[in-house]
């Protein structure tokens, strides 16, 4: 479907207002179809994404600063993210023993299960992605956008 059958819309002022229309449009639209994903295991994108970051540097433990450096979803709130999780049993925190004021952050084991779980269902998210766009214009469209972003 088309931006402007999707919002209604018939006229854009110019193709730039139309291309940023459509990214956050499509954006919200990603995100969204992740987060049904999410939702019945009680997490959000953010904290898949946080798990993920923590899962990448296991056996290291990671500080809640380094998480919010690689996060995604910049204006998410790292301590309430981080909080979930470790009420869910997916993540542990402790005091780093090196520096007192710093908190380590480690995945458990059930954090590892939970992520192994969703390997096939985020695998089919992807596979739906490739019936619409080739490699190439994967590939194109990430281009693209980092050239949005320079």
């Amino acid at each position: 479907m088309k931006i402007e059958e999707a919002i209604k819309q018939a006229r854009f002022g110019n193709n730039f207002q139309k291309a940023v229309v459509n990214l956050i449009y499509t954006s919200n639209w990603l995100r969204d179809t992740q987060a049904d994903i999410f939702k019945k295991y009680d997490i959000l994108p953010q904290h898949f994404n946080a798990l993920r970051i923590i899962k990448g540097r296991c056996p290291k433990p990671v500080s809640a600063g380094e998480i919010k450096d690689v996060l995604l979803d910049k204006a998410s709130d790292v301590t309430r993210l981080l909080d979930k999780l470790v009420k869910q049993g997916y993540v542990k925190r402790q005091l780093c023993e090196y520096n007192r004021r710093k908190m380590d952050i480690t995945i458990t084991t059930k954090g590892l299960q939970l992520l192994e779980e969703l390997e096939a269902p985020i695998a089919s998210f992807y596979e739906d992605l490739a019936t619409r766009l080739s490699q190439e214009e994967a590939l194109l469209l990430s281009d693209l956008l980092d050239r949005v972003r320079r």
